[in-house]
């Protein structure tokens, strides 16, 4: 077996440099698809819908994003039933991206799984990897939240907005600033 293309590294979740024509093609796809959805009609629900629809891996039933909408591939973020995201959402799906059921995210809410290596020599080279974010059901991203590689936020979880999600958060808190640390229990 030969070696494995630079798309094969990302989608294992090891380092790969961006540089595979697949890649590239994949990345110019959700670019476009991107692009359609923020300059399409924003009352045209169904036909906003069936975009989101072929961009995402999975986009639950009566759920919306309002755009602006930024993602990288697009087919790494799934979105659970009656999820709805405001403005800005950005979703760096280099890995997996999954949202659960009744989310509520706030504007300019991003998404980060994308990470770069700490040594100057391996990130000069262009070297990148990922860790997929998972957020669970009944969860609330307040306005403005960011939510790092590698996170998962458990159930019924609220963030207050601005908050830097950097690591796990269980079920059933709430969590304030940066970085993000629980504050308090929340009734499931």
């Amino acid at each position: 077996m030969g070696e494995r293309t630079m798309r094969e590294r990302m989608l294992a979740g090891e380092l790969y440099i961006a540089d595979d024509p697949e890649l590239g093609r994949e990345l110019d796809r959700a670019a476009a698809l991107s692009h359609r959805l923020n300059t399409m009609d924003p009352t045209d629900g169904a036909a906003r819908r069936a975009l989101l629809t072929e961009l995402l891996g999975a986009f639950g039933t009566d759920s919306e994003i309002r755009p602006p909408f930024h993602c990288d591939y697009g087919y790494q973020t799934f979105v659970g039933a009656r999820t709805f995201a405001n403005f800005g959402l950005v979703s760096l799906d280099v890995a997996t991206v999954t949202v659960g059921d009744d989310v509520q995210i706030g504007p300019n809410v991003q998404l980060l799984t994308a990470t770069h290596p700490v040594a100057a020599g391996p990130r000069r080279d262009k070297w990148e990897a990922a860790l997929p974010i998972t957020i669970g059901d009944n969860v609330w991203l307040g306005g403005g939240v960011i939510v790092l590689p590698g996170v998962t936020i458990g159930d019924n979880t609220v963030v207050g907005a601005g908050a830097v999600v950097t690591r796990d958060l269980p079920a059933n808190v709430v969590a304030v600033g940066n970085p993000a640390r629980v504050i308090r229990q929340v009734e499931p």
